[in-house]
């Protein structure tokens, strides 16, 4: 199994030195950014490509970085707004951690109770990273020209071109008994929605 961490531009948006976080945050990744892509949905593609051709295997940990939780239909095709939710269908044994400061909304206001149900067991929300979160894979960036401030995205860009040269060559490590990661830290928890509920409201990770 592999992490993926997927990080949206406008996540940087949410904070007062964008470019700082960014660093920190593929420091913390410790491996360079394996594709970026402009549109969201078209990173789900590139990954399950990655995974159909062997280059890692399927994934049971995405950590989403970004300003939405892109888990706005059920509703086919994948798109830019919905394609978290058909990861977590696509591959059932896979959890997302949704990373942002600022949750604007949560995804059980916009998926049916079906829906819900059959993902909610694997979603968390945090506020922000955690070290003792497993490493990722495969780094993957979308610019979402229609969320992002042009000048701030080619800063961002430029700032993931010079983080490139501090890492080794951009191919996904093997996971064997020599490179096992450790289990994800996230704790299972089926919650479901009740007629008459508030909406459900995601307990931070690695809260101390």
């Amino acid at each position: 199994m592999s992490v993926i961490l997927d990080i949206d531009l406008d996540y940087f948006g949410l904070f007062e030195q964008p470019l700082a976080e960014l660093e920190r945050l593929l420091t913390w990744a410790g491996r360079p950014v394996d594709f970026v892509v402009e549109h969201h949905h078209e990173a789900y593609t590139r990954w399950k490509r990655m995974v159909a051709a062997h280059v890692v295997p399927p994934p049971h940990l995405i950590i989403h970085a970004d300003e939405h939780h892109d888990m706005l239909s059920e509703r086919p095709p994948a798109n830019l707004g919905n394609f978290i939710y058909f990861a977590m269908r696509h591959w059932p044994d896979c959890r997302v951690v949704w990373v942002t400061p600022q949750p604007i909304d949560y995804p059980d206001l916009w998926l049916s109770d079906d829906a819900w149900e059959a993902v909610s067991s694997r979603f968390e929300c945090a506020r922000r990273f955690r070290r003792r979160w497993p490493k990722p894979n495969v780094v993957s960036v979308c610019t979402s020209p229609d969320f992002v401030d042009a000048r701030l995205s080619q800063r961002l860009l430029e700032k993931v071109e010079a983080c490139r040269d501090s890492f080794g060559p951009k191919v996904p490590p093997k996971i064997g008994r020599a490179n096992r990661r450790p289990a994800s830290p996230l704790n299972a928890g089926r919650r479901s929605r009740r007629a008459g509920e508030s909406a459900w409201k995601p307990q931070a990770l690695g809260t101390a």
